[in-house]
């Protein structure tokens, strides 16, 4: 790709498809995202405007977050995103948000659960039933985790939708908790659902090709316990999550979403060293098993993710190279106890 600087790859990575487009003219109502201030929402949201800007269509979006940084809101708003400040878990605050016909319900706490298990199940579980209650009318999708997922050896293609969660630590057994509320809601009141199960959305900030990226760029040695991994780019989730508003049922529908790939740590270490000119630095022995997500379902639903892994890896050791700004947010994929 050849792209003049970095504000320009950003504003072409975030240009919504043509399937993106006529999806969004089908979506009845107004979008809300709660949680929106989080890794994703923020791109989600904008995407989602430059969706109904491009379909020439009258639609609001609405984004809802704690806002403890007012720049954040105050970009949304200039983008005409409406913004509304609130405590998700202050239940007399929850109430006064509006009805809206469609719901991406992105809260959650994944980082700082060790120590912290009371706040996590309370964000992972108790709130999505308040959520649930709130919104019984809309349509929601509600991000989820591969976490929730047995490790698999490599060999077995990833787990699919039909097999049973075998959650590994507290941070996953609440994310679980979480797909659970929502069914149960789903079912009892008829709310249209979709349980977006997600691993790794990985993006030029953050994400698991920054991690292992900046590890070949700093020589520094990369774990190789966990071998193998699955990404998705984010501007795909990005767009099948907003896609998949189409898709919400009674019970529930679980989507697995990733990319189409088994992808080896070692391989991704050895592109990134092609970039950066050195030698990636390996220690230990893998495993032979992983935290792996069968993504066919999403994918005959939306056909495969746009943005190749190795465009991914080019966009990303281009955005590295020139400086370009990063969140410190690791994923911490190599983990294999569950403690986050």
């Amino acid at each position: 790709m050849d792209h003049n600087n970095l504000a320009e790859l950003e504003q072409q990575l975030l240009a919504p498809s043509l399937d993106l487009i006529e999806d969004i003219k089908k979506i009845q109502g107004d979008i809300l995202f709660l949680g929106i201030g989080g890794k994703m929402g923020p791109s989600m949201a904008k995407l989602a405007m430059r969706a109904i800007q491009a379909a020439g269509i009258d639609k609001k979006v609405i984004g809802v977050s704690r806002f403890s940084t007012k720049e954040l809101q105050q970009e949304l708003e200039d983008l005409g995103i409406k913004t509304i400040a609130c405590d998700l878990l202050n239940e007399e605050e929850l109430k006064k948000i509006p009805q809206v016909p469609n719901v991406i319900y992105l809260a959650g706490h994944k980082f700082g659960t060790t120590g912290n298990e009371d706040f996590t199940w309370a964000m992972n579980t108790y709130l999505p039933g308040m959520v649930a209650s709130h919104f019984q009318d809309s349509n929601i999708v509600a991000f989820s985790s591969g976490n929730v997922l047995p490790f698999v050896p490599i060999s077995n293609g990833g787990v699919s939708e039909e097999r049973t969660p075998e959650p590994v630590g507290e941070y996953a057994q609440s994310c679980l908790g979480r797909e659970r509320i929502f069914e149960y809601f789903s079912k009892k009141n008829g709310t249209p659902t979709l349980i977006y199960r997600l691993n790794y959305a990985v993006d030029f900030r953050y994400g698991v090709l920054v991690e292992i990226a900046k590890s070949v760029k700093g020589q520094l040695p990369i774990d190789l316990i966990t071998e193998n991994v699955n990404v998705i780019w984010q501007g795909d989730a990005n767009e099948i999550a907003l896609r998949s508003l189409l898709h919400c049922q009674s019970p529930a529908k679980i989507l697995n979403v990733t990319g189409p790939e088994i992808l080896s740590t070692r391989w991704i270490a050895e592109r990134f060293a092609e970039h950066f000119n050195t030698r990636p630095i390996f220690v230990n022995e893998p495993a032979g098993t992983a935290l792996l997500n069968n993504a066919s379902e999403c994918h005959r639903l939306f056909g495969y993710p746009k943005t190749t892994i190795r465009e991914a890896i080019d966009i990303t050791a281009k955005w590295l190279t020139q400086g370009g700004e990063l969140w410190n947010k690791d994923t911490h994929f190599q983990e294999r106890k569950g403690k986050f």
